[in-house]
C-alpha cells in the first residue's frame, strides 16, 4: 500500500503545497485576464484564459520536476527546460492565431489572441515560481484591456461624432 501511495504522489523538488499554490495562482491570474474578454463577450473568455494559464503552469512545473527525475539522470539524457517554454509559446501562439479573423477588410480577435498569449506567459511565470512577474503582467494586462479599452471606446465615439458633423 505504501508503494502505491509513493507511486501516486512521488517526492517532488517543489513541495506539493507550493505546486498547488502555483496552479491556483495561474487559475486566478488567467481568470483576471479572461474576465475582461468575457465582459466584452469575446469567444475566448474566462474559461479559455484560465485553461491556457493553467496549462502553461503545469508545463512549467513538469519542466522543473523533469530536471530532477532519477530516470533522466543518465548522462545520455539531456533535459532542457527552456524547450518547454518554447513549446508553450508556440502552442499558445497557435491557439491565439486561431482567434484572429480577417473579414471585410477588418482584423478581429487580435487583442483576444494577444491576451491568450499573455495568459500562457503568466502561467509559465507562476509555474516557474516567478509570482511577481505573473502578478504584474496580469495587472498590466488588466490596465491595457480594461482601462485603455474604455479610453479607446471613448475615442472611437468621439471620432464618429466628428465624422457625422463633417458629413452634415
Amino acid at each position: 500500500m505504501e508503494q502505491i501511495v509513493a507511486d501516486l504522489f512521488p517526492n517532488t523538488q517543489v513541495p506539493h503545497p507550493v505546486i498547488l499554490a502555483r496552479m491556483v495562482g495561474a487559475i486566478l491570474f488567467g481568470a483576471a485576464i479572461g474576465a475582461e474578454r468575457e465582459y466584452r463577450d469575446h469567444a475566448a473568455g474566462l474559461r479559455t484564459h484560465i485553461l491556457v494559464a493553467l496549462a502553461a503552469c503545469v508545463f512549467a512545473l513538469l519542466a522543473l520536476e523533469s530536471v530532477h527525475m532519477a530516470s533522466f539522470s543518465d548522462e545520455q539524457v539531456r533535459i532542457d527546460p527552456l524547450r518547454v517554454v518554447e513549446a508553450v509559446t508556440a502552442g499558445v501562439a497557435f491557439l491565439a492565431a486561431g482567434m484572429i479573423v480577417f473579414s471585410r477588410g477588418e482584423v478581429r480577435g487580435l487583442t483576444t489572441g494577444a491576451g491568450m498569449w499573455l495568459a500562457g506567459a503568466v502561467g509559465l511565470s507562476v509555474g516557474l515560481g516567478y509570482w511577481l512577474i505573473g502578478f504584474f503582467a496580469t495587472l498590466a494586462c488588466f490596465i491595457v484591456l480594461f482601462i485603455l479599452g474604455k479610453f479607446e471606446t471613448r475615442l472611437a465615439v468621439g471620432s464618429s461624432k466628428e465624422e457625422e458633423d463633417k458629413q452634415s
